[in-house]
């Protein structure tokens, strides 16, 4: 069977299927294929597809096509009125949770809407004249505000931005949401974790009440569902489940380290292994500057990334891992979502995720655009039994390999010990809460090598 092209998606207009055709896309993925047309339609939605899916076009197309038509509206309201546009409008609105979101975001709209003006008819704009591309803002903290508020100047057709520096933007009088007539929230997961639901319940407050809402996310926790119970009419519900077209080639390894060998044992696979753009995500800032720190001792290119440092720093760091300039990254979870760096072939888990879901957002960092990529995970005995957790919400079963001269000294778990604990009536995935063992503790001492219960005399 033949698969679909944009132009096959019929409520697409000419212009945006010759633009998305330029920049090298003729088949959209399947969250385009679904979402687009039913957008079109001014339906609110609610979209979960994994991370890497296309969930940004899926949004961006359809946005871009109702402002030029909400531009062509205004600008014959404004002949037929002789009144000037608003000033300060704003027709579609993107929040997105991190200023590199924001960034790879407003960069994507921008892109596509200089491709239109070179393909659009002048006669579909209203205006012979009116030929430029669509304004974009993007908008985000940890730079200088002015330069912000100069390009807000006149409106923007699409604004992309951080709920924290939007709030502030209108608080200065920049710029006004009160004509908004799309809203999408990307990410909106991460956008109601801690330190995001009050700022979002503020800016949704600034918003007009007919509008168009669009959700997006690569999963559905309780808060979204709740939110997007309030807000949403009538959704379009999309749900694009993990299959052999939708999941990235992304090969999984699970390698034993004791945590005082995993510098030595990264820089010996990155040098041993040829690989090139790398990135490494630890739990804490002054891990990511400890390990680049050793990594550059070792002649590796390394950068650390994180929320502390400057944003221009930070915009710095991610063009340097794309040029080819540095060779790894290491990082926070701060760069688990909105970094896109279609050469990224490897990620390692230097520190396990906290959540699973984490877990998916990091490795999808790497086989990006149909490419192929390689995640690793480092555990130890202390950390064997969180990744069985992320295994089993996510399907997997590693194999736990071992590097020559680099051999933990630890023993890890008896991968056979679950049917034990089970029989036993007991959890075998509990960890060790402290110095102090537990029931679970002392009967996973006594757990056999062939996986049998044995007594402690």
């Amino acid at each position: 069977m033949t698969q679909a092209t944009f132009a096959d998606l019929t409520t697409l207009s000419p212009e945006l299927v010759q633009a998305v055709n330029a920049l090298g896309f003729n088949q959209p993925t399947p969250v385009q294929f679904a979402a687009i047309g039913t957008i079109l339609q001014g339906r609110d939605v609610l979209v979960s597809a994994q991370t890497g899916s296309g969930k940004t076009a899926a949004f961006a197309l359809p946005v871009l096509q109702m402002a030029l038509a909400g531009r062509a509206a205004q600008q014959r309201m404004a002949i037929n009125t002789a009144q000037r546009a608003p000033n300060r409008r704003v027709f579609g609105l993107v929040l997105v949770p991190t200023r590199e979101l924001a960034a790879q975001v407003g960069g994507v709209f921008r892109e596509m809407a200089s491709h239109i003006a070179e393909h659009q008819d002048a006669a579909d704009v209203g205006d012979a004249n009116d030929t430029r591309p669509l304004k974009i803002a993007t908008l985000f903290g940890g730079v200088s505000i002015n330069p912000q508020m100069m390009a807000l100047r006149g409106g923007a057709d699409i604004v992309v931005a951080t709920p924290g520096r939007l709030l502030d933007l209108v608080a200065s009088n920049a710029v006004s949401l009160s004509t908004t007539a799309v809203l999408v929230l990307d990410e909106a997961d991460r956008l109601l974790d801690l330190g995001f639901a009050d700022e979002l319940k503020s800016v949704l407050d600034l918003l007009p009440v007919r509008r168009q809402n669009l959700f997006f996310s690569a999963t559905l926790p309780d808060a979204v569902q709740s939110l997007a119970a309030q807000l949403l009419h009538e959704p379009s519900v999309i749900t694009i489940e993990a299959s052999e077209q939708t999941t990235p080639d992304i090969r999984q390894r699970a390698i034993a380290v004791d945590p005082v060998q995993r510098t030595q044992l990264l820089r010996h696979l990155i040098q041993t292994e040829g690989h090139k753009r790398v990135l490494v995500f630890v739990a804490t800032k002054f891990a990511a500057h400890t390990v680049a720190e050793k990594l550059r001792k070792a002649k590796i290119a390394a950068a650390p990334f994180h929320a502390d440092l400057a944003q221009g720093t930070r915009t710095q760091v991610l063009a340097d891992l794309k040029s080819g300039k540095w060779d790894v990254v290491v990082t926070t979870d701060l760069a688990s979502r909105g970094i896109d760096v279609t050469a990224l072939n490897l990620v390692v888990n230097y520190d396990l995720p906290r959540s699973a879901d984490d877990y998916t957002h990091r490795i999808g960092r790497t086989a990006r655009a149909g490419a192929s990529g390689l995640a690793i995970n480092f555990v130890s005995a202390d950390t064997d039994a969180h990744l069985r957790l992320i295994e089993n919400r996510h399907g997997l079963s590693l194999v736990r390999e071992q590097i020559a001269g680099f051999e933990p000294t630890q023993l890890m778990p008896n991968p056979h010990h679950n049917e034990a604990f089970q029989a036993a009536g007991l959890d075998p995935m509990g960890g060790i809460k402290g110095k102090r063992p537990s029931k679970k503790d002392k009967l996973r001492a006594q757990v056999g090598a062939d996986g049998q219960l044995v007594s402690p005399d």
